[in-house]
């Protein structure tokens, strides 16, 4: 969590309203100065324009030099973008980290599904590759047979059987290690996610109160002050680390979502019954092996792959994934609040 930086403003939605508005006014005063140029120079050349020209100048070069000004006229137009912004879209990072465990909680349900049928689909697959390799040994002893009694045939026709067997149980195996892989993913990643749900909720329900308690007692009067005095800003503050949880837990959603789909789209392109899959699915679940560390995973997903690679690491499917058991540690978004 020490990795996570929080957004700057121009980088979060009121960040974008305030470029917009910037824009707009910096749009808006080229169009009036073009437009009344002769009006505004005319003006200027009065003994009021030259006045308010002056006044204008100096509060120009005031604000520059002075950093409390510039910090307070920050502040308050930083504030002016939220408000705006917050009449249109939901910012409250309170808010969005609840919608975050609605979200969290509807992939869950949906990956425990994922995850039954892929061990249904493993259990099919497992007894094709055995009863392939019990189809191997008959033709290969009906070929050693054959060849007791010098059937040419029969030995050309078992032994070529067994040959497109033990073909087929090579593919066969691949396609395992790559289910069994997407299967250790999917359960480290169901037990994570449901570690990452326990979390939030948890730092929801705490924060919660604190951030009443910190919005009232923090007006954006005296918030103001604050920034004038170059004080941290309480609330501000507040804020920041409830963004950068929210920013963590949005990207954790995006790859569990994306990993959902790429494991779904992977199963669709696997036909059992004919013995048959398609090499892009394959593929696609290769390219997710050597992208980068995993956010839900860390530096659990090269063990992973390993040890779905490994023959002496067996998988057992006979017994289901089960739920995390809740134990005593420490949260992990508590160092943001420290």
């Amino acid at each position: 969590m020490t990795e996570i930086k929080p957004k700057s403003f121009w980088n979060k939605p009121e960040g974008v309203t305030g470029a917009l508005v910037l824009a707009g006014l910096g749009l808006g005063i080229g169009y009036l100065s073009v437009t009344f140029l002769g009006s505004i120079l005319a003006f200027l050349m009065t003994t009021t324009g030259i006045l308010v020209g002056l006044l204008t100048l100096g509060a120009i070069v005031f604000m520059a030099l002075d950093g409390q000004t510039r910090a307070l006229v920050s502040y308050m137009y930083k504030s002016a973008m939220k408000w705006i912004t917050s009449m249109f879209i939901q910012i409250n990072p309170i808010a969005i980290l609840k919608g975050y465990v609605d979200d969290l909680r509807n992939n869950l349900k949906s990956m425990r599904r994922q995850i039954a049928k892929l061990r249904g689909q493993m259990h099919k697959l497992k007894e094709m590759i055995l009863n392939n390799s019990k189809d191997i040994e008959s033709n290969l002893t009906l070929a050693q047979e054959a060849k007791s009694s010098n059937d040419q045939a029969q030995i050309i026709l078992k032994t070529r059987k067994a040959g497109r067997l033990q073909e087929s149980n090579l593919k066969l195996d691949e396609l395992y290690r790559k289910m069994e892989v997407l299967y250790r993913v999917l359960t480290k990643m169901y037990e994570n996610s449901s570690i990452l749900v326990e979390d939030i909720e948890d730092q929801v329900k705490i924060k919660e109160q604190e951030y009443k308690a910190i919005t009232a007692g923090n007006s954006a009067m005296k918030s103001a002050m604050s920034v004038i005095k170059g004080d941290k800003d309480k609330r501000a503050i507040f804020d920041a680390a409830l963004e950068a949880i929210a920013d963590d837990v949005s990207q954790k959603v995006g790859e569990m979502e994306q990993f959902m789909s790429l494991s779904e789209n992977f199963m669709q392109s696997i036909d059992l019954q004919n013995g048959v899959f398609e090499e892009e699915g394959l593929k696609m679940l290769e390219k997710w092996e050597n992208e980068g560390i995993s956010l839900l995973l860390g530096d659990t997903k090269k063990t992973i792959i390993q040890d779905a690679n490994d023959d002496s690491n067996i998988l057992e499917l006979e017994h289901p994934e089960r739920e995390p058991v809740k134990l005593e540690r420490r949260n992990q978004y508590d160092s943001l609040f420290e």
